[in-house]
């Protein structure tokens, strides 16, 4: 299983919308708002990683109001 935690930063006031569109995006499993450097971070799963990728730069990315995102991929021998 590949685990990747993605920071999102979206334009500001806009973060419910964003959180709301997610949500509706298979294979993520928690999605927090969060205050500092980034609004919102979630947990993707997936059980290959070439899908996380193509998840996280062809349907998050591409949300209207998201204006960076980091990608941190988990290390699955150190879960």
């Amino acid at each position: 299983m590949s685990i990747v935690y993605v920071m999102i930063t979206c334009d500001v006031g806009f973060e419910e919308p964003v959180i709301n569109q997610l949500k509706t995006i298979e294979g993520i499993t928690e999605i927090v708002g969060v205050i500092g450097i980034y609004d919102i971070i979630i947990k993707l799963k997936s059980n290959d990683s070439d899908s996380l990728k193509n998840i996280v730069s062809s349907k998050i990315r591409k949300i209207q109001n998201i204006r960076t995102t980091l990608t941190l991929s988990v290390i699955e021998s150190q879960e």
